[in-house]
């Protein structure tokens, strides 16, 4: 009779890296994560979408195996996290939301230093520190210490840092926040090169650019629970539409124009400073209005986009 296979490695088969039953998380009286089913396949990048305190950083923690679950099942590469956590962890990768690099040590010996937690040969991590300074491009700052680095650099840094054990999950917490659009883009060309390499991404964002760029799938997450979950291209047909028509009216004239326009369009949004049309001929809905007698100051035809679906599931009030 053969042996019973490591849990961990016996996963290979399943297509499903994470797999979230019920998952529930609380602290004290308060539930963060309120009975959430998500699966994760292999080769795939997921998100989570939702605004601030939604959940998604409770959720990637308890998959990170750094924080227990109150409740539920998960299964992270085939492993219970209570059970299985180290061995799990062994095989992931994590970029926190915040940068956590020691600072007074070089861009290499943070890779050199991170590796060895590992139990890796010095040899190994020495030629695996020297691959990723290349994919992070930062081979030309590998002896500068981390302190004078550009906020882009550290990110590029902690992420290449969360690949020294060569994972096949990579978790990635709100990777581009703060980031100026020339680091946010080369920080998406490096995770798009990683997943064509086959690691699996999992990635918390409130950037609607971010999600559509980045993920295949994605939930989007509101006061601890999945309120949608798809395609960005599925979403938006579920819940916006091809296109939105914005009028924008002088003061005082808005309010006349939501009866007429609530005629032209499968839905009418009226905001503060204009009215939304989401239609799936915007040009023809623009055209309508015009000859039913409104007269905005601008308008703007575009596409639907994931910001719509965001706003329209979890509201448009801030979240403290």
């Amino acid at each position: 009779m053969s042996e019973e296979p490591d849990t961990v490695a016996s996963v290979i088969r399943d297509t499903a890296l994470v797999r979230a039953s019920g998952l529930v998380k609380r602290f004290g009286d308060f539930e963060a994560v309120r009975g959430i089913d998500v699966e994760v396949h292999r080769g795939e990048a997921f998100g989570f979408l939702g605004p601030n305190g939604a959940g998604k950083s409770s959720t990637m923690r308890m998959i990170a195996c750094v924080s227990p679950r109150t409740s539920g099942d998960l299964r992270v590469l085939g492993g219970d996290p209570d059970v299985d956590g180290p061995r799990i962890r062994a095989r992931i990768g994590v970029v926190p939301q915040q940068d956590n690099l020691d600072n007074e040590l070089t861009v290499r010996q943070n890779l050199h230093v991170y590796g060895r937690y590992f139990g890796l040969p010095r040899a190994h991590v020495r030629a695996r520190a020297e691959e990723l300074l290349d994919f992070a491009q930062l081979t030309e700052r590998a002896d500068d210490e981390v302190e004078p680095l550009s906020g882009g650099m550290k990110r590029r840094l902690t992420i290449a840092r969360s690949l020294v054990n060569d994972p096949e999950l990579l978790l990635l917490d709100e990777p581009t926040t703060g980031l100026d659009p020339q680091a946010r883009h080369l920080l998406w060309d490096r995770l798009f090169r990683l997943k064509q390499n086959g690691v699996t991404l999992i990635v918390t964002t409130h950037y609607m650019d971010e999600a559509e760029q980045l993920c295949d799938r994605l939930v989007v997450m509101d006061d601890g629970r999945v309120v949608a979950e798809g395609s960005p291209a599925e979403l938006i047909r579920a819940h916006a539409s091809r296109e939105v028509v914005e009028l924008r009216f002088a003061p005082g004239h808005q309010e006349r124009a939501v009866p007429v326009a609530r005629e032209l369009a499968e839905r009418v949004e009226a905001l503060p400073d204009r009215l939304l049309l989401y239609t799936g001929d915007g040009e023809a809905a623009l055209a309508a209005a015009h000859r039913r007698g409104l007269q905005p100051v601008a308008t703007l035809v575009r596409r639907g986009t994931l910001e719509d679906v965001f706003l329209h599931l979890t509201g448009r009030s801030l979240v403290d």
